[in-house]
């Protein structure tokens, strides 16, 4: 999908509004403006930037190129993150959908956990009862009695884990660990969407880990493409249920493979990637040799080497 990004004056943009005001339709939240023609979304940014994203996006944005040098969309800062054209709509946290979230990634020990959970719009009252919100602001215990109610009040759900012998096993492959939280979300998705055919859904979000472009590169490297009303954003989970849901199961199951791990080892195996990280890959090396960490580890992660001054 082609993708050009333009700086223009005010008065630019008013041309391009008024040129595509009868193809009008409803802007996202970053956005002053937004049609779609031929094909193409042409997406008017309060900072003052012009996206063209779609078949004919070269096209349309040559129209007005003169006016400015096109931009480089590959430097996206954290104010830009959110300005594509897979954001959600103003009034999709309110409706019957699918979010999708991911925990264990940062941390050395552990598999990555990805899960994907459908609320419906009338059980949004009761999710909220039932104290869901970001599971960043949540302790472990806490995840693990929320995570436990959501399956008591049978939403609907789907959980994938990937542990550290197969994760090591694909990095080794050559995949990056974006790839492998795209195609996570992506099966994750695809199982729910498979349990729950016949019902309404009104859209899928998942919380954003990269540029929407670049998820999809991923997904077309294994023949796979995005599932349609598929949208993006960063922090997705304080806004939606459905992910903040999702963040809560994922959570609460590397919480569990963790304490797994724990008691396989004798030792209590910590989270993140501190210190006491390098210090306990050295323990473990020197009680059940290198190759354990394959096992318990993501190697490639600097951990693998700062142990080394502890052996």
């Amino acid at each position: 999908m082609a993708n050009v990004v333009l700086k223009l004056p005010i008065n630019e943009i008013k041309k391009i509004e008024n040129h595509y005001k009868k193809q009008s339709i409803t802007p996202p939240q970053y956005a002053t403006f937004a049609a779609k023609v031929n094909g193409t979304n042409v997406t008017v940014y309060k900072s003052g930037k012009v996206m063209f994203q779609g078949r004919d996006a070269e096209k349309e944005a040559s129209m007005w190129q003169g006016k400015s040098e096109a931009l480089p969309t590959k430097k996206a800062n954290k104010k830009s993150v959110n300005e594509h054209s897979f954001y959600p709509p103003n009034h999709f946290f309110e409706t019957s959908h699918i979010g999708s979230d991911e925990a264990g990634t940062g941390d050395y020990f552990g598999p990555i956990t990805v899960a994907a959970v459908f609320i419906p719009k009338e059980k949004i009252a009761l999710i909220k009862e039932l104290g869901v919100r970001d599971s960043k602001d949540l302790k472990d215990p806490m995840i693990e009695r929320i995570a436990k109610d959501l399956v008591y009040a049978e939403i609907p759900y789907t959980l994938m884990t990937l542990k550290n012998e197969k994760y090591n096993q694909l990095q080794r492959k050559g995949w990056n660990q974006g790839k492998m939280k795209a195609m996570l979300h992506y099966h994750a998705i695809q199982k729910l969407l498979d349990k729950l055919k016949g019902t309404t859904i009104d859209g899928i979000l998942i919380d954003q880990f990269c540029q929407p472009q670049v998820h999809q590169k991923y997904l077309r490297t294994e023949k796979l493409t995005l599932q349609p009303d598929t949208y993006f954003m960063t922090k997705a989970e304080s806004h939606s249920l459905s992910v903040a849901a999702a963040s809560i199961i994922a959570r609460a199951k590397f919480v569990k493979e963790m304490d797994k791990l724990s008691k396989e080892s004798g030792i209590t195996i910590p989270k993140g990637a501190s210190n006491k990280v390098d210090q306990t890959a050295a323990y473990l090396v020197k009680k059940y040799g290198k190759d354990v960490l394959e096992k318990y580890a993501k190697l490639h992660f600097a951990n693998t080497e700062k142990a080394n001054k502890y052996l």
